[in-house]
């Protein structure tokens, strides 16, 4: 261990020890800390007080994370288990939760409290969040809650969790940030008396070491001060599906996502998918991308078709995309989009449109942050299970081509 890790080490092991003997960890006795740290960011957790008073952190990061059933997660210094343990219920016996922390007393206490809490699906490793001992593409959601700021060797921690996670996986976390306006000089008169000032970075500089780390989709948001130029951050960032031209050996799958996507009754007046035959002759050979999950697995399409014989609507073209629902919110549809986008206007296409049912407010807000617009609406275009349904039409209108 280098000298920093060995003084976090130290004081959280102790802390634990604590714990361990029935009393406070002691690391919140300052003026206003259990305002801002700690227990209060779990009040409606349904887990005995003493595994809530163990929490350290700085947020909530399931609050962030969104988890679902049959997800592996990763926390991220897990401390005494609160969240890892909250995890493992919510992503229910399918799933599994997993805590990583550098200290034995930690582990042990965190065991002891996922043995009271009856939780059979959690499990805790020994390591270093620099190092993280899971094999590549692991997991499918990493979380923390106020341990990074802690690292010396930050870029190391987020290449480490490029690499655990699955593609479309994401990283929910919450964080301590630096105001941009602190300086070295005021790092260094504090560093003894707040131990993650050292370490804390601004928001650019997050937002820069998560980007280099491959990740994409980064969002950070302040929460609330734990300090002079010290603020709790939510941080999101999701790690990129491999989108790949489609062939005929993706078919059943595509298909699969197909049905998948028109039996949630959002998608479109069909009912049933096509077969491939039928499906391969309504869209053009150009412009079909798949996006893969682990192990070549199809997580999503795009396709598009003509809209018109007519020469004067050769740049225009209507298009069609969905997802796994197992994996929706992961920023598969965006990551399609874009190679969409990218693939037609190399092509000298000008103009993708599309329909949506005015209830599938996720297909209307990701078309928007691909730049599409609503033009309009088309009301009682048709029935669907016996009802007629409006529908919104949509267009993206390229800025470089047809201009």
């Amino acid at each position: 261990m280098n000298p920093d890790r060995d003084a976090v080490h130290d004081r959280y092991a102790a802390a634990a020890r604590r714990a361990l003997a029935g009393k406070g960890t002691g690391l919140l006795a300052g003026e206003g800390d259990a305002d801002r740290l700690g227990a209060v960011h779990y009040a409606d957790a349904e887990l005995p007080a003493e595994v809530t008073a163990t929490s350290l952190g700085c947020g909530n990061p399931l609050a962030v994370a969104e988890l679902k059933a049959g997800e592996i997660v990763l926390d991220l210094g897990s401390g005494g288990g609160l969240d890892v343990l909250l995890s493992a219920r919510r992503v229910g016996p399918g799933g599994r939760a997993i805590g990583l922390d550098m200290t034995d007393d930690m582990l042990t206490l965190a065991r002891r409290h996922a043995e009271q809490a009856g939780v059979t699906n959690a499990e805790f490793l020994k390591g270093a969040i620099e190092r993280i001992p899971l094999p590549d593409t692991s997991v499918d959601v990493v979380i923390s809650n106020c341990v990074i700021a802690l690292s010396s060797d930050k870029p190391a921690v987020f290449g480490e969790i490029a690499r655990v996670l699955r593609p479309g996986g994401r990283l929910g976390v919450t964080d301590i940030l630096a105001d941009d306006t602190l300086t070295d000089a005021e790092r260094a008169a504090r560093a003894d008396a707040v131990e993650c000032l050292g370490g804390a970075l601004t928001a650019d500089r997050y937002r820069t070491l998560l980007h280099d780390a491959g990740l994409v989709g980064v969002d950070i948001r302040l929460t609330h001060e734990t300090g002079d130029k010290l603020h709790s951050a939510i941080i999101r960032a999701t790690k990129p599906v491999e989108v790949v031209a489609m062939t005929a050996e993706h078919a059943d799958q595509v298909l699969a996502i197909h049905q998948a996507g028109l039996d949630a009754g959002r998608a479109s007046f069909e009912t049933a998918a096509p077969g491939w035959v039928a499906w391969d002759a309504a869209h053009l050979p150009e412009h079909r991308l798949v996006a893969l999950g682990s192990a070549g697995r199809v997580v999503g399409w795009v396709a598009v078709s003509a809209v018109s014989s007519r020469c004067v609507y050769a740049g225009v073209v209507e298009h069609s995309v969905y997802v796994d629902p197992r994996v929706q919110g992961r920023g598969v549809g965006q990551a399609l989009l874009a190679a969409l986008i990218d693939s037609t206007e190399n092509a000298g296409i000008w103009t993708i449109q599309s329909g949506v049912f005015p209830e599938n407010t996720a297909s209307r807000a990701l078309h928007r942050r691909a730049g599409f617009r609503e033009v309009g609406v088309r009301e009682r275009l048709g029935r669907h299970h016996g009802v007629w349904r409006d529908v919104v039409m949509i267009e993206r209108r390229s800025s470089r081509v047809g201009t």
